[in-house]
């Protein structure tokens, strides 16, 4: 679980990062799960983009995910969420004490 301070820190680090992945007509299905989960793995912070003709609201988009990847959701914010699992292997990004 994050505090406000480590969310807020890694929101100012998603300002410039691109959305890598688009929640589309197909909603999230395994295979974009697997795709994101490798992406989080590699980069342990990303930015999805939910398009309108998804049917889902970027809240629920956003949930989903992180339950089904045991992820933290950072923001979701418009159309866009950031989220963040921290790397087995080799962190990247290091959090702010709580």
């Amino acid at each position: 679980m994050l505090t406000g301070k480590q969310r807020a820190y890694l929101r100012g680090l998603a300002n410039d990062i691109v959305p890598i992945f688009q929640v589309g007509k197909n909603g999230v299905e395994e295979n974009f799960l697997t795709q994101v989960a490798q992406a989080l793995e590699k980069r342990e912070l990303i930015k999805i983009k939910v398009l309108e003709n998804s049917g889902l609201d970027t809240r629920e988009a956003s949930d989903f995910i992180c339950k089904a990847l045991k992820c933290e959701g950072v923001q979701a914010i418009g159309s866009k969420m950031v989220l963040y699992k921290k790397s087995k292997n080799k962190s990247k990004i290091e959090l702010p004490n709580k």
